[in-house]
């Protein structure tokens, strides 16, 4: 009887044994399916296959674009061991670089880095703009924005937005303020601020941000609105006056400069931003799948000190709330464009 027992005791040891040695390797198995599916090329997570990326920067390399899309295709690169490469096709003011995109495969394999304008005046400014942005291309995610600021010329003698009001309502004819150009967004944002400040402003257009920011540097001109990035040394240096920003918060790069909300200007919400997106058709769960790599590219130290030397902030959007923003300011800029009677030149 002691010898039955025993050898029962023991054979139900060799199967507890047995019992826990499987749920062991089971859990092993468990933990390395989950890490393969977690670094699984994206052929194997989301239907791509390994062909690699073109991301389309329709501007001339440098600048903020350029940054991006170079930013996006090393991480896409080194993500999922494929080429990504940046191509930069300039012309037709960004049209010719969205065109190629537009008819590209709408497999998540090309995909478009552009600045705000392009998507949200463009249509309303440009007669026989190409493209329905709606039904042309799908928003992954916007990237990064520089937030603008109004600034004036020492030489005008205001400090804030109530003295620049006053001063304004007390002329005799509308100060000036110079632009990158019709159109732009920047002349659109002075449109705007001029509405919600109820005072008259008169539009000086220049060929590009350089020799507007010159005049008014140079006194010629006494108002402007400028990139943050682009105005913040010579406001630093006292050869600019800061008004306020186009932001509805402080920027982190200039936390001393209130906003113009703060000052009793709202609606003047505008940003240069830029944002990613692909060919209309490309499936949800490859946008969704590059938004969220996106943010985690742009969350990253090294990421944040890049923008940071550019000027530019990372904002965290899901693509529903990037086709929203978009929605909202095309929307925005066409109301301003049809009451001012803006045609590009």
């Amino acid at each position: 009887m002691k010898a039955l027992m025993k050898a029962f005791l023991l054979a139900r040891a060799r199967r507890l044994r047995l019992g826990r040695w499987w749920l062991s390797s089971c859990a092993a198995l468990l933990l390395v399916s989950a890490h393969a599916q977690q670094s699984a090329p994206l052929s194997d997570a989301w239907g791509l296959s390994a062909e690699g990326f073109h991301v389309v920067a329709p501007f001339p390399a440098g600048g903020p674009i350029d940054l991006l899309a170079r930013l996006l295709a090393g991480d896409l690169a080194e993500r999922y061991k494929v080429t990504a490469v940046v191509d930069n096709v300039p012309g037709g003011a960004g049209n010719i670089g969205m065109e190629r995109v537009k008819k590209a495969k709408p497999d998540g394999h090309t995909l478009l880095v552009i600045p705000a304008g392009n998507l949200t005046i463009n249509p309303s400014l440009m007669p026989d703009f190409p493209f329905n942005i709606e039904r042309d291309f799908v928003p992954i995610t916007l990237l990064a924005k520089a937030p603008n600021v109004l600034v004036a010329s020492p030489a005008l003698h205001v400090k804030n937005v109530a003295e620049l009001v006053a001063y304004a309502k007390a002329q005799k004819s509308p100060l000036a303020f110079a632009s990158p150009g019709v159109g732009s967004g920047l002349h659109l944002a002075g449109e705007l601020f001029k509405q919600q400040a109820g005072i008259e402003l008169m539009h000086v257009p220049y060929k590009g941000t350089v020799p507007a920011l010159n005049d008014v540097l140079g006194g010629q001109v006494p108002l402007m609105l400028s990139n943050l990035p682009g105005a913040l040394p010579f406001i630093k240096s006292g050869r600019l006056v800061a008004i306020g920003l186009t932001d509805a918060s402080r920027s982190a790069i200039a936390s001393e400069i209130p906003t113009l909300q703060e000052q009793g200007v709202s609606g003047v919400v505008v940003n240069s931003w830029y944002g990613l997106l692909a060919p209309m058709g490309t499936p949800l769960g490859v946008v969704e799948a590059l938004s969220r790599q996106a943010q985690e590219l742009l969350e990253k130290a090294q990421t944040v000190e890049q923008l940071k030397a550019q000027g530019l902030l990372h904002v965290k959007m899901t693509p529903a709330e990037f086709a929203l923003l978009i929605k909202q300011e095309t929307a925005q800029w066409a109301k301003i464009i049809k009451a001012k009677n803006i045609v590009m030149e």
